[in-house]
């Protein structure tokens, strides 16, 4: 299988919350890792495929939620339990979210009572 990414992926455990696009509630996830054009998290939530998804990283740097918008590219079942990975594309790159991100590794890195 060809790998199509542009930009390298970081793996990060980050707290996710998402607009389900069928009733509109709300459910969280974690992400696995993040790219400057895509993420992949973990949920035991319902997502359809191929419909877009409003998501919201609650990122701990002090800052507002990184609000986000994609397209569920893949969903592919965990190993344990109801769970699974969901692959998405973002529609519109969020590069300052990526930087926020670069800043948790680090700082992760650095005070690991931050995870």
């Amino acid at each position: 299988m060809n790998d199509r990414r542009y930009f390298e992926r970081i793996a990060v455990k980050i707290p996710l919350r998402y607009q389900n696009p069928l009733n509109g509630t709300e459910d969280v996830a974690q992400t696995l890792n993040i790219s400057a054009n895509g993420i992949c998290f973990v949920t035991s939530g319902y997502i359809p495929m191929e419909n877009n998804l409003k998501m919201w990283l609650d990122i701990p740097d002090h800052h507002e939620p990184l609000a986000v918008e994609g397209e569920v590219s893949w969903i592919r079942p965990e190993r344990k339990g109801n769970y699974k990975q969901v692959g998405i594309h973002l529609i519109h790159e969020k590069l300052i979210g990526l930087a926020r991100t670069l800043w948790l590794k680090e700082n992760l890195k650095a005070q690991p009572n931050l995870e």
